[in-house]
């Protein structure tokens, strides 16, 4: 069902695909029993296949999904339930990415300025040092490359998951829009 719903969410090409990968595998995992927003979706996507309007495509939709039991109440009330699993799932990447901040920047941060300090400190030593204070010097300097390409990972990552976030709470919100506006 991930895969489906990974067409579904996937309106642009700015999503990027591993995020929209986890945020609707979190949506399968947590799919409620019965016929709700997922499965309203499903079939969403299959009538706008046929290239109907977003009106018609609801009412349609709705129509078929409400000889199940499916309401308008039921139907926003579930979109909301899925919109809480995706905001749980950002704060869990949240807190996933604040600790890859400090384990490999902040980490990083301050070993350099410890070797600095040891540099400082050998500097005024005798000639026996010197190798220490240059084999510490090029930590620094490979150090000062890794935090880079670590700060520029983690800010990709970042914004490929927040454009992917936003993406889907902008579908589900408009969705739930379109649900008040023709239902």
């Amino acid at each position: 069902m991930a895969s489906d719903l990974n067409q579904i969410f996937n309106t642009n090409s700015t999503v990027d695909q591993k995020s929209l990968a986890f945020l609707t595998k979190a949506l399968s995992r947590n799919n409620m029993q019965g016929f709700d927003y997922i499965e309203f979706k499903q079939s969403l996507s299959s009538l706008k296949k046929m290239n109907m309007d977003d009106e018609t495509a609801i009412k349609s939709a709705f129509a078929t999904a409400s000889t199940v039991g499916l309401t308008k109440d039921k139907l926003v009330q579930t979109a909301r339930h899925y919109q809480q699993i995706i905001d749980k799932e950002k704060a869990q990447f949240d807190e996933a990415l604040q600790n890859q901040v400090r384990e490999k920047i902040a980490g990083k941060k301050s070993e350099v300025e410890r070797l600095k300090k040891q540099i400082e400190e050998s500097n005024k030593k005798i000639k026996a040092l010197e190798e220490d204070i240059k084999k510490s010097q090029g930590t620094i300097d490979n150090a000062d490359a890794d935090i880079k390409e670590a700060e520029d990972k983690i800010n990709v990552t970042k914004n490929n998951f927040e454009s992917t976030y936003q993406n889907i709470l902008g579908i589900i919100a408009d969705d739930i829009d379109k649900f008040n506006k023709y239902l």
